[in-house]
């Protein structure tokens, strides 16, 4: 015992010598016990979950650009409580251009000139769609991230003494109107390129193909978008020669009034005149007067776009309450445009003039829902045809409004307007 507690003190009076060789293979052992960690932790650590067996994509979370990260074990929690189910769609979209109108005194009233073409660009969203027992009952744009800018049309209109409604013909003499017009070899936006000509150029009408000519400038022979042309050369000495027969396309009340119906094709122009439009759209309903102030616009839209401007205007009334919606009044949006039913107000987009709002769902119903894929439409495009169901009230209504009595509200405004021509 005595023997064993001396050994026992004799051991714990001796020093351990360190060696450099031996505080560095500590070292490296440390080193090499940390970075084995770190990898275990990157690579096997992340958990994948899967919302639910009926969710078509398993996802961790999405990182959206300007907005919080998902959190992924709240959404599962949330899933497991209520029984709802979320699933998250990334896509890319066309990122519509806004159209800017400014008037010119030297120009005929009814006379619409593009200076600047618009150009579409893309955005990155995210679609957040919820379910309840496997069944849909709702969707969200959660973000949205911009890819390519678009550029804005800028679109002049007469405000001048004269009134024009001519129609270019084939023979004429016409102008560019754009600071720079393409000329392609096909009637096609994504044909090749032959000249690029500038504003004023002189150009002969060879022939009309939809919303394009077929022109020749010089030696240059090709297409051109023909709303960046016109008939008057602002550079003339003398007056220019122009139409100033109003009734030109024009219809009179009653031939208007016949063409009505529920079931009235709404991708052609109602042919009303400016005039008939500013006088339907004066209503003591237009409490805030944005629809009077407003008129022109629905005119504009059927000259460059080929929809029925009352049925856009009856829309805008239907959606805005006559203009009195906080959405309308804050936003200057009059439709309601790209509102989802969980967040209205924060979800619709803003517009600096309710012209720009007129302007971009004429656009839209024409390009997604009047037009079967492929049509030629406005600008030398073609229409998309994503919610086509034939051009009608109840063809639009089953992809634009939830509710299923939209086209029959929508054609009351359409009656009520009609009958004040």
């Amino acid at each position: 015992m005595i023997g064993d507690y001396m050994k026992t003190k004799e051991n714990k009076g001796k020093k351990v010598k360190i060696t450099t060789k031996n505080f560095i293979c500590f070292l490296a052992f440390i080193m090499f016990m940390l970075y084995s960690f770190l990898l275990y932790n990157l690579y096997f650590s992340r958990k994948v979950y899967a919302i639910e067996e009926t969710t078509s994509q398993k996802i961790e979370k999405i990182k959206i650009s300007q907005a919080k990260e998902l959190n992924l074990d709240d959404i599962i929690s949330q899933n497991t409580n209520d029984g709802k189910t979320e699933e998250y769609e990334v896509k890319e979209e066309v990122l519509e251009y806004i159209t800017k109108y400014r008037t010119n005194a030297d120009l005929p009233k009814g006379v619409v000139q593009v200076i600047q073409e618009g150009r579409q660009g893309i955005q990155e969203v995210v679609i957040k769609k919820t379910y309840k027992n496997e069944e849909f009952i709702d969707e969200e744009q959660v973000s949205q991230k911009i890819i390519k800018a678009s550029i804005n049309k800028i679109v002049e209109i007469g405000d001048g003494a004269k009134t024009s409604n001519y129609i270019a013909k084939v023979g004429d003499i016409l102008y560019v109107t754009s600071d720079r017009l393409s000329v392609l070899v096909e009637p096609d936006e994504h044909s090749q390129k032959i000249a690029t000509l500038s504003k004023n150029d002189e150009l002969e009408l060879k022939e009309i193909k939809d919303s394009w000519y077929r022109i020749e400038s010089g030696t240059v022979r090709g297409y051109v978008k023909a709303e960046c042309t016109t008939y008057i050369n602002s550079n003339a000495t003398e007056e220019v020669k122009i139409t100033n027969d109003n009734s030109i396309n024009t219809k009179s009340a009653s031939e208007a009034k016949s063409t009505l119906s529920f079931h009235m094709t709404l991708n052609k122009p109602s042919g009303l005149s400016l005039e008939q439009f500013k006088k339907v759209l004066i209503d003591d309903k237009d409490k805030n007067n944005i629809f009077a102030n407003h008129a022109e616009y629905f005119y504009y839209i059927e000259k460059q776009y080929q929809v029925n401007g009352i049925f856009v205007a009856a829309v805008a009334i239907h959606e805005s309450a006559w203009g009195t919606s906080k959405i309308a009044l804050e936003k200057k949006n009059l439709f309601g445009y790209g509102a989802y039913d969980s967040s209205p107000y924060n979800s619709a987009y803003k517009f600096s003039n309710y012209s720009e709002s007129i302007d971009l769902l004429a656009r839209v119903f024409i390009k997604y829902y009047l037009n079967p894929k492929g049509t030629s439409i406005y600008g030398g495009e073609v229409a998309i045809g994503t919610y086509y169901n034939g051009p009608t009230l109840t063809g639009v209504n089953i992809k634009y409004a939830t509710d299923k009595n939209w086209a029959n509200c929508v054609y009351q405004y359409m009656q009520y307007l009609y009958n004040k021509l």
